[in-house]
């Protein structure tokens, strides 16, 4: 294993803060996986696993069991971990700026292309070379000039010429789920059984340039621009994982999903092994159009009916907000049948806010798909 230190720009004297990541396999690696976990600084599941992976590919490595380069970036986001109010963890937002941690990386897609736009020819391979080559000189040349922008071009940089892309989540109350494109699906479906995600979203491109996408997307772009002359392969696979609830971190949890992923990607070929059984998929793979994030009209007391992995007919209770003063009740019904995969931890809602989220089967929205 090597570790390696990565400062980050320092707001102001005395406040310097790095990103870590190790680094596993052997030296003539075939391929390149990255996982990193906590980009929202207040989803703490992945983290966790996060450090039950370190000490499982540490054993892995001794063994001579890593075909790919593994990193793992156990705490992407150093900047949103320090930001405790009134002790209230703030890790979502940025509270400089109040962008979103997991928002706006840098999209060099169309400056890649340009440059590589005389350099393609009919090796598919050496397309996927060429563009990586170009990507990391790109991103090289990128300069911050606020901690936030330094942050995320490190981690841009870390994971940009890897063959998968694993981000580590969680939402407020849920059940296990994960976010990726409907081009991945074929390969990501596995990781889904693995890990036993009750919700699959796919979306090409979801809107806000999140993380796993900035690598997806110029992936597809290139392919369109480019995709009638050229063989150009999806050379980046991303997904996001969402590890549940924010309380849930415990360790026979971690353990568990901390297996399921060493489980994928013996699966995938990163690690030598006997691929494990495949289990069933719990719910099939939905688009991220189909989610219909169920709010509030009024504000109130909040009182769930619905539990996260409860099936939904069209048109079923899931809470009520009861006014204590008027003492108003005012039922909150889903639109359309799907799966509730999660619900917000609090429990005073207010006028207009979006208190669960549920994955039906047909596409109704367009645009900016995800949440703030």
């Amino acid at each position: 294993m090597r570790h390696q230190t990565h400062d980050l720009l320092a707001p102001l004297p005395g406040t310097a803060r790095q990103i870590h990541s190790f680094h596993f396999g052997p030296s003539a690696a075939k391929g390149k996986i990255y996982i990193q976990s906590s980009l929202h600084a207040d989803e703490m599941p992945g983290m966790l696993v996060a450090w039950h992976l370190k000490q499982r590919l540490a054993e892995l490595e001794a063994a001579g069991r890593l075909r790919s380069e593994i990193v793992l970036v156990p705490v992407a986001n150093p900047v949103g971990l320090e930001q405790v109010l009134m002790d209230v963890p703030l890790g979502r937002y940025e509270l400089e700026s109040g962008q979103n941690f997991n928002r706006w990386f840098v999209d060099l897609s169309e400056a890649v292309g340009n440059e590589i736009e005389g350099q393609l020819g009919d090796d598919p391979q050496r397309n996927l070379e060429t563009i990586r080559a170009t990507l990391r000189n790109a991103l090289a040349r990128q300069t911050a000039s606020t901690q936030l922008q330094s942050q995320r071009l490190t981690l841009q940089r870390l994971a940009c010429d890897a063959d998968m892309v694993l981000d580590l989540h969680c939402d407020f109350e849920a059940v296990a789920h994960l976010y990726t494109t409907p081009e991945a699906w074929p390969q990501v479906e596995p990781l889904a059984r693995y890990i036993g995600a009750e919700a699959s979203l796919l979306a090409t491109d979801s809107g806000g340039q999140s993380f796993d996408e900035c690598f997806t997307l110029l992936w597809w772009q290139l392919k369109e621009r480019f995709g009638e002359q050229f063989n150009i392969p999806l050379g980046s696979l991303s997904v996001t994982v969402e590890l549940r609830g924010q309380g849930d971190v415990n360790h026979p949890l971690a353990s568990l999903d901390c297996q399921a992923l060493i489980d994928y990607l013996i699966h995938f070929g990163a690690i030598v092994g006997e691929p494990a059984p495949l289990p069933e998929l719990p719910y099939p793979a939905t688009p991220l159009a189909g989610v219909e994030p169920v709010s509030t009209p009024v504000g109130g007391l909040l009182v769930f009916t619905a539990l996260p992995g409860e099936y939904l007919e069209a048109g079923q209770l899931i809470a009520e907000i009861i006014d204590p003063i008027a003492d108003r009740v005012t039922p909150i019904h889903c639109t359309a049948a799907g799966l509730m995969y999660a619900r917000s931890l609090r429990r005073m809602a207010t006028a207009g806010m979006v208190i669960a989220h549920v994955a039906g089967t047909e596409a109704y929205r367009s645009g900016y798909l995800l949440s703030p």
